[in-house]
C-alpha cells in the first residue's frame, strides 16, 4: 500500500526530538498516542534506541502506520496497536512514558477529556507525559495563523480547535498530573511536558 505521508511530521521531527531525549531519559516503552501516519514513531525509535517506541492509534490508521514500521526494520518499534481513548482498557496496563502530537486540537473534548482519564488510569508511578501542539494563552490565540489554523479545524469538524492552556492543566491536575516544562516549538506550537503527582 501506499504509505501516508504528513510535510507537518517531517517539518518539525528533529526540532521534537531536542526536546523529549532530555526527557525519556529511562530506558523503557514510550507509548505514542495517535501516531498518525508512523513517521514520528520511525525517526524517534531510530534515535532512541534505548527505548521500545509502541505506536498506538484508531484501528482504521494502523495498516498505513505499520507499511512504514515494516519499511523501517527496527528492533525497537513493534507494530501498531488499535487504540481509541475512550475505551476503559488501553493495550497497556502500565505506561512508563507517553508522546502524542497534534492530536488535542483534532479530538473531540470529551475525547480530550477521556485522554487523561486514561493516563490517569494506565500510567505508572513517575511517568512522563509529552504532548505536543498548538495551544491557546489566558484566552487569546498566540499569532493569526493558529486563529486562522483554528477556523479551519472548526469549519471542518465544530468539536475540534485548538485547546487552552488552562483547560488541559485542569485535566491533567485531575488525572493526577503536572504540567513541568512548556517549550516553545516552531511554527507556533508548544511541547508540554507533564509528570505524575508525588503523592504524600
Amino acid at each position: 500500500m501506499n504509505k501516508p505521508f504528513s510535510q507537518s511530521s517531517e517539518n518539525n521531527k528533529q526540532a521534537i526530538l531536542q526536546i523529549i531525549e532530555t526527557i525519556f531519559l529511562k530506558s523503557g516503552t514510550a507509548w505514542e498516542v495517535g501516531s498518525g501516519t508512523g513517521q514520528h514513531a520511525c525517526y524517534f525509535a531510530q534515535k532512541l534506541t534505548h527505548l521500545q517506541w509502541q505506536v498506538t492509534d484508531r484501528a482504521d490508521n494502523i495498516p498505513g502506520i505499520n507499511s512504514w514500521i515494516e519499511d523501517a526494520e527496527l528492533s525497537n518499534l513493534p507494530l501498531g496497536l488499535a487504540l481509541d481513548v475512550a475505551e476503559t482498557d488501553w493495550p497497556s496496563q502500565k505506561m512508563d512514558a507517553v508522546f502524542t502530537a497534534n492530536t488535542l486540537h483534532i479530538m473531540h473534548w470529551q475525547e480530550v477529556e477521556y485522554f487523561f482519564a486514561g493516563l490517569a488510569r494506565h500510567l505508572s508511578p513517575q511517568a512522563v507525559v509529552c504532548i505536543y501542539g498548538p495551544f491557546n494563552y489566558h484566552g487569546q490565540y498566540t499569532s493569526d495563523s493558529n486563529k486562522q489554523f483554528d477556523q479551519w479545524l472548526k469549519a471542518r469538524d465544530p468539536e475540534s480547535g485548538i485547546r487552552h492552556f488552562s483547560e488541559i492543566e485542569k485535566l491533567a491536575n485531575k488525572a493526577g498530573l503536572k504540567i513541568t516544562e512548556d517549550f516553545a516549538m516552531p511554527a507556533n506550537n508548544r511541547l508540554l511536558v507533564l509528570n505524575t503527582l508525588m503523592t504524600p
